[in-house]
């Protein structure tokens, strides 16, 4: 699968509750016991479930303040908005330099479903940062 990122920058093609990578209930019943476990988010089988920020459908989050934001700013990701690194933006990337800080200890098969598809600043700095093309 191709790479898609959100509004964010997270990796929508490597998430665990992306529409395209949900099997079945067993796979919502595993991403609600796995965010539960190690982030502390309470979210519910059935509503695990995420069509991408830019797609029309179902968003695990609704009430990100991200994704409604660069939209009205009309920008493919927060890489290209004039205000990187804002407040919204930030309670989606500080969870998780929070989290990785308090928790040395955590598997690979952890990291690779639960951290890699969300480790977004990292992402969004490079592409910030990447040369304009001279095509």
């Amino acid at each position: 699968m191709k790479e898609i990122l959100s509004k964010c920058g997270y990796r929508c093609d490597i998430c665990p509750a992306y529409t395209g990578n949900i099997k079945g209930g067993e796979d919502r019943m595993k991403v609600s016991r796995g965010w539960k476990r190690l982030f502390g988010f309470e979210i519910p089988p059935d509503k695990i479930e995420c069509a991408g920020c830019h797609n029309e459908g179902r968003h695990a989050d609704s009430n990100c303040p991200v994704r409604p934001c660069a939209i009205d700013k009309g920008v493919e990701n927060c890489a290209f908005c004039t205000d990187f690194e804002c407040d919204a933006l930030k309670t989606r990337t500080g969870f998780l330099d929070d989290y990785l800080k308090n928790n040395a200890e955590i598997s690979k098969e952890d990291y690779e479903r639960y951290v890699r598809p969300y480790a977004s600043r990292e992402r969004l700095l490079r592409i910030r940062n990447k040369p304009e093309s001279c095509d």
